[in-house]
């Protein structure tokens, strides 16, 4: 039975809940047993406290007993990546420059409306330093692991988060994306990971890496991202970049299928070197769309690799969360934050605003794009998982991880809705993901294509041998 519950959606645990089969204690105390039994093979998690959360299960549990369940997620177990404010746990951002003490009795966007939603916070899931890169490793917690492979990186930024849906450590996890930090973990692990449209989830305090950061869900099913998002997108007056509420109902919308939808098919946006086992994944998914009865139409959105004018706006954002440290607290960081962060606090104004300028054009173009095209896909990477501990491939041409990942971090820079869904493995037996990108706000039918192909293409009965391993 344990192993059924950790194989189960939020959806369906909430459905269990609520016909008292399944009770919200005993669902946490499987997912913590979990923890303690696989998680020394990943580090997905940096802080577990059990005896916090059972105790806010429990409370869920009274509320199903007296037949007054309240929320959408009452019991639901939810990993929390650690760069969201919890106010019972401390907020390290991977980092010893953090002080733990100061983060208590504070509650992020994200955590405040899961909190009205009575969540069961399941633990903390570890991030580089900061969030500063596309694999997860940090001073204060090591490495993190791929699921499928431990010799593998699980990617990052939200790695832990990704490990952690991947091993049925929590049916959801809270990731963020400032390059594809959602993203790069989910096509890397195997699961699903939304990039919301910027605004369109309340994201506080902000973000150092300003309009490029975006907050969102990721879980093992396009139905649980949805669920979560219905949860997420609640108001939230602190933060100030939110867009209006319009009260959509991102469960609701996501049977309509994708007949009609026009689908722009780029399996290399016109420049990208991409793995051939990836390739055919991807144009396998396409296929599938257009059975499904989309018009998929073979065409690239047009733009230049905008790499360095991303560098600058993420790099500077990097040297933003460091600005006002100084050289003590530096030489306990890590070393490769602290180089690029001093780099790009060297930029000129007009560096940086060059690059505020291309962003916009880049905005202007997919939004003109998305007058003809419905959706673009593509690979969500061009690669499967490397070895760990690396921040790029053995025998890579670039130091840096944005120029492994040319799918994801355009669309931080658009602020569009991005979404990876499983599509594949390769021969290694590594995951492969495919994205579906659409025009800004339009989060509800990138949910809807990626419930439509999840439906036709499960993936979702296969999980790492490492689920149900035993801890050596």
């Amino acid at each position: 039975m344990s192993n059924d519950i950790l194989a189960m959606t939020a959806t369906q645990l909430r459905a269990h809940f609520v016909d008292r089969q399944l009770s919200p204690v005993e669902v946490a105390n499987c997912l913590l047993d979990q923890i303690e039994r696989v998680d020394g093979h990943t580090n997905g998690f940096c802080l577990v406290d059990r005896e916090t959360s059972v105790a806010l299960a429990r409370a869920a549990e009274q509320r199903y007993v007296e037949g007054c369940p309240s929320g959408l997620l009452d019991g639901v177990p939810v990993a929390v990546k650690d760069v969201f404010l919890t106010p019972m746990w401390p907020t390290l951002k991977g980092s010893h420059t953090v002080d733990p003490q100061s983060t208590l009795g504070k509650t992020g966007a994200c955590t405040a409306a899961l909190a009205r939603h009575n969540y069961v916070p399941i633990g903390k899931t570890t991030t580089p330093e900061l969030g500063w890169k596309g694999v997860t490793d940090n001073p204060v917690d090591g490495v993190t692991n791929n699921p499928w492979n431990p010799d593998k990186t699980a990617g990052g930024s939200s790695g832990g988060s990704g490990v952690a849906v991947a091993l049925g450590m929590a049916p959801m996890a809270l990731g963020t994306d400032a390059g594809g930090s959602i993203r790069i973990p989910a096509s890397f692990c195997g699961i699903v990971g939304l990039k919301p449209s910027f605004g369109e989830v309340p994201h506080w305090p902000s973000s150092p890496f300003g309009t490029l950061a975006h907050a969102g869900p990721m879980t093992w099913t396009v139905e649980d991202c949805a669920l979560m998002m219905n949860v997420l997108a609640e108001p939230d007056y602190r933060d100030t970049h939110a867009v209006p509420r319009r009260n959509i109902d991102y469960l609701a919308e996501l049977r309509s299928g994708v007949k009609g939808l026009k689908i722009a098919y780029s399996p290399n946006l016109g420049y990208v070197d991409v793995d051939p086992e990836v390739e055919a994944a991807v144009a396998e998914a396409a296929r599938v769309l257009a059975e499904l009865g989309a018009e998929v139409v073979r065409v690239d959105p047009g733009f230049s690799d905008p790499l360095a004018a991303f560098g600058h706006l993420f790099y500077g954002g990097a040297a933003n969360a460091i600005r006002d440290l100084g050289p003590k607290k530096r030489e306990v960081m890590d070393p490769e934050l602290v180089k690029v962060s001093e780099k790009a606090a060297r930029l000129s104004m007009l560096d940086y605003m060059g690059a505020v300028n291309e962003s916009m054009a880049l905005r202007e173009r997919m939004a003109t794009f998305h007058q003809k095209y419905d959706l673009l896909l593509t690979p969500t990477l061009p690669l499967t998982a490397f070895k760990t501990g690396r921040e790029v491939p053995e025998d890579w041409p670039s130091t840096r991880w944005p120029t492994w990942t040319p799918f994801t971090y355009p669309f931080n820079m658009t602020g569009q809705p991005a979404i990876s869904v499983p599509c594949g493995f390769d021969s290694q037996g590594l995951p492969i993901g495919l994205q579906l990108v659409g025009a800004r706000f339009n989060d509800a039918l990138v949910l809807r294509a990626g419930y439509a192909y999840q439906q036709a293409a499960p993936l979702t009965d296969r999980r790492p041998a490492l689920f149900t391993t035993v801890k050596e």
